[in-house]
């Protein structure tokens, strides 16, 4: 048995540990474990008629004494991408499969590039392969089930919304990280008497900013969900200033967050694979704060501090179990599935999971639309992490 492991998407704190868990499972029933390099681009990128030097630069054989220690270490050994094999331009397309692959039925313009890396798990010899990703990544996972390949989803994200679990590696370290550092930030904003406006991850779900700011105290906390009103927003907040004998105020703001009737807010930069990158918010909030009321305002994208170094202990303890539990259904040769927390419980779900529509932040439970901030009104019956 050759167990075939990648990571993909966003780095969180924890794939190192799933890792090694995994591999030292693989061990134990004499199984080889195979890392894929980049994620689902190493698996694109492999030609099976190129070259074998080339070829074996995409992967690395992976023994538990060669891993010791890294459940200790952020970001991931088998390195990340964020691609999507399902839709890929044809400017991304190399030589080889040029005229090879045929048109996606996902996304008009672009080829899906399935039956190669089909082609190319064959050529590996993997028989069955452990993506450990986000929503995007697990998707293309869930496909490759649907084509019969033996695959076991392991969910991971900072934003935790892979539907079906309610828990994602790398959640707990971030929000973590995302109060430390708001606390830290009250600081600056208290010594020169100013609005801080803190950017923190969270594209489509509002879950780590209203996590955080409520952990933390801040005075408003600015989530996807609910589209912000710039003048509303600027006479809340600039009234928490005024309400502190500090004279400061703390706003805690997602990446996602739109400006009410208005779009999503980008960088005007785009990633190696056409993606748009989010962000800005922060910029444009402190903008209108300085230019419409005068205000004294800075502003900290927290961005990639969140997602570095080590895993807090319920981030270690929760990869271990998960690539545990992966090991244990190839056991069981049951396959199809992802690894979950469900009701506070290790669980299996089916893997399509994540095709399904996401059910979101439940905002009337937990959000003050009106005055954007959290508000807890309904916890029993929510999971710890709400």
């Amino acid at each position: 048995m050759k167990i075939g492991i990648l990571t993909s998407g966003g780095d969180v704190p924890g794939l190192n540990a799933c890792i090694k868990a995994i591999v030292e499972g693989a061990e134990k029933n004499g199984w080889q474990s195979v890392g894929i390099k980049r994620g689902w681009k190493g698996l694109f990128d492999y030609n099976p008629d190129g070259s074998e030097t080339e070829n074996n630069l995409l992967s690395t054989p992976l023994n538990s004494s060669d891993l010791r220690g890294i459940e200790n270490i952020g970001g991931t050994i088998l390195h990340t991408s964020r691609f999507n094999p399902v839709q890929i331009g044809e400017e991304f397309l190399p030589p080889f499969l040029k005229g090879n692959v045929p048109p996606s039925k996902f996304k008009k313009g672009t080829f899906d590039c399935t039956d190669h890396v089909l082609n190319v798990l064959e050529d590996m010899e993997i028989d069955v392969l452990i993506p450990i990703g986000g929503d995007g990544s697990l998707r293309f996972a869930a496909h490759l089930s649907k084509q019969k390949f033996p695959v076991i989803s392991i969910p991971k994200t900072m934003d935790n919304d892979v539907n079906g679990t309610d828990y994602c590696i790398g959640f707990s370290t971030c929000v973590t990280r995302c109060v430390d550092s708001i606390n830290k930030i009250k600081t600056t904003a208290a010594s020169h008497e100013r609005i801080a406006i803190i950017e923190l991850f969270g594209r489509h779900s509002g879950e780590p900013a209203l996590l955080s700011g409520h952990i933390a105290a801040a005075d408003r906390v600015l989530i996807p969900e609910v589209p912000v009103n710039l003048d509303h927003f600027s006479d809340l907040i600039i009234s928490d200033r005024k309400k502190n004998s500090d004279n400061y105020a703390i706003a805690v703001v997602a990446e996602g967050v739109k400006v009410k009737g208005g779009e999503n807010i980008y960088l005007g930069l785009k990633d190696h694979y056409g993606n748009d990158k989010l962000g800005g918010i922060g910029d444009i909030i402190y903008n209108h704060l300085r230019s419409n009321h005068s205000a004294s305002v800075l502003t900290q994208p927290l961005a990639y501090l969140l997602r570095s170094g080590e895993p807090d202990a319920l981030d270690k303890l929760i990869a271990k179990n998960f690539g545990m539990l992966a090991i244990q259904l190839i056991e069981q040769k049951t396959y199809g599935k992802m690894t979950a927390i469900i009701d506070g419980n290790y669980e299996v779900i089916g893997n399509d999971s994540v095709l399904m529509e996401q059910p979101g932040l439940i905002v009337e439970n937990l959000y003050d639309i009106k005055n954007y901030r959290p508000d807890i009104k309904n916890i029993l019956g929510r999971p710890m992490y709400l």
